[in-house]
């Protein structure tokens, strides 16, 4: 196996880590990233292989499990209890409870309100250039989780900045202050949550939380702390990822001058999959070993951590042809963006939905939308989205 060196902090990385993927490639399926000190896999075939393994999972091996540092403790009582970190038989459960919301009929549901939404933003985009992230691209799926769990829209600023500050722990940049962040951003989130929670109690609606607090009633298991780290994940996760696909979406077109016809109906479901190929929202995701098992010539013991870098799988050439150039009418292939096996992202319809309404809406409407400055990526890896997006109709 090939050891390979590369920040990921640095400019040339975050903003185009394509070659290095390229590069890495070519040593085979496996490599060893000096920077982050763990074995990466890189190819298609490696990435899904390591998803679907159930000898590899997210939950830490019991024997590694050991108390946190006391400052991190609000962000890690949500982890410790959150659906993104579990393996059976936890995961299984809470996950059942989570996919009543995800139904296809519910899904399906939300196109009407989702195209009314993507219609009220886009009325009351102004004439002078803006930033098309944080008034479109953000707007559309934070207000659409919001409603889907019954959480006031009013609070969506709140939990853009409590969702920014925790999840920022995951990134590369990750200093001191994240952490602080994260830890006062954990607490916050919390305390509304269970005050929340409470008040539902008693004025039960139609959306998730009530279910949720339903189950929990009906004992289904589901503890007050599962409860809250399930909300926490769903909102996070609900929008942050689709923020970024929107992002890289509309900034790809423009760049490359894209024909609006690729945005039409009876087109619009393979440029949102290119899209999410191309340049997808998160390039890495790590796994443990399980047992001892050789895979791709190499030997992984229990408690190994294996780094799937996603962006890499999505560029393959041994899958796509011309994997670096953007082709919406190219056969669909399954990507790795949403991840794959047990953890496959539940949430993964209602993005794709997100994405063919908004997008397809923004470009008919807006036909002249165009770059006013060039855009760049921030400093997030191993997320992958863009500081800000000014652009004018």
């Amino acid at each position: 196996m090939k050891t390979l060196t590369q920040s990921p902090v640095a400019p040339d990385f975050f903003q185009n880590p394509y070659p290095f993927y390229h590069h890495a490639r070519a040593s085979g399926d496996l490599i060893y990233w000096d920077d982050y000190q763990i074995v990466a896999a890189v190819s298609h075939k490696a990435v899904q292989t390591l998803l679907k393994d159930r000898r590899f999972g997210r939950e830490t091996p019991a024997e590694m499990q050991k108390p946190g540092p006391r400052h991190l403790a609000p962000w890690l009582a949500i982890e410790a209890h959150s659906l993104l970190e579990l393996e059976p038989p936890r995961h299984t459960r809470l996950r059942a409870l989570v996919m009543r919301a995800f139904t296809s009929r519910a899904i399906t549901a939300l196109e009407p309100a989702i195209r009314d939404l993507t219609h009220a933003l886009i009325d009351d985009f102004p004439d002078s250039p803006f930033d098309l992230l944080d008034r479109f691209c953000t707007q559309v799926p934070v207000i659409t989780i919001c409603r889907l769990l019954g959480v006031p829209e009013e609070m969506s600023p709140d939990l853009l900045r409590w969702s920014h500050s925790m999840v920022a722990m995951y990134q590369a940049s990750r200093t001191a202050q994240t952490e602080q962040d994260a830890a006062a951003a954990s607490q916050e989130f919390t305390d509304f949550l269970n005050s929340y929670i409470d008040r539902r109690r008693t004025d039960s609606r139609d959306d998730l939380i009530t279910r949720l607090i339903a189950a929990e009633e009906d004992g289904e298991k589901l503890t007050r702390d599962e409860l809250v780290a399930t909300c926490v994940l769903l909102l996070n996760a609900g929008h942050e990822a689709t923020v970024h696909s929107l992002g890289n979406g509309v900034k790809t077109a423009l760049e490359l001058g894209l024909d609006r016809s690729v945005f039409q109906p009876g087109v619009i479901d393979g440029t949102v999959e290119e899209i999410l190929r191309y340049d997808p929202p998160l390039h890495m995701f790590t796994r443990y070993a399980y047992e001892d098992v050789t895979l791709f010539d190499h030997s992984f013991k229990r408690g190994d951590e294996v780094a799937l870098l996603l962006g890499a799988a999505n560029r393959d050439p041994a899958v796509w042809t011309n994997p670096d150039q953007f082709d919406p009418t190219r056969p669909v292939v399954t990507n790795t963006s949403f991840g794959g096996g047990l953890h496959f992202c539940v949430g993964a319809p209602l993005a794709r939905l997100e994405m063919r309404v908004a997008l397809s809406i923004l470009f008919n409407r807006c036909p002249s939308l165009r770059l006013s400055e060039a855009p760049a990526y921030d400093n997030t890896y191993h997320f992958h989205g863009l500081q800000r997006l000014i652009v004018e109709t």
